[in-house]
């Protein structure tokens, strides 16, 4: 089960999902998007709810890499939760993997979710 993203944290939320700053960040701007329907694994989620979500993390990432400065977002799935989800880590100073050895913190910049929601595109 995924934690509860704090109220403050949330980039953008419709009927289908919701995105947000995960609230134990790799680095800076790490942000979590979630099917809010219960899907076990992602080759469950029908085609087009498979290119409704994907056109989301699309947006919410073009909108990391403007409002973080990074050229890279690097966009993870993992299924451990049981519950269909994407990680998008921004890359900073290290490439590859050594970007996923950074030790989780909490969240504690806030603002970082405003500056994403401003850069973000939504085309629906």
């Amino acid at each position: 089960m995924l934690p509860k993203p704090y109220k403050n944290a949330i980039i953008y939320e419709d009927k289908k999902l919701y995105a947000c700053l995960a609230n134990k960040p790799m680095v800076k701007g790490h942000t979590v998007i979630v099917w809010k329907k219960k899907v076990s694994d992602l080759h469950l989620l029908s085609r087009k709810d498979y290119k409704y979500l994907m056109d989301r993390v699309n947006e919410v990432r073009n909108a990391m890499m403007k409002a973080l400065k990074v050229e890279k977002v690097y966009l993870v799935y993992m299924d451990e939760a049981k519950q269909v989800h994407w990680h998008l880590v921004p890359r900073y100073d290290v490439e590859g993997y050594e970007n996923f050895m950074h030790k989780t913190g909490k969240i504690t910049d806030f603002s970082l979710d405003d500056k994403i929601r401003d850069c973000l595109i939504i085309k629906i």
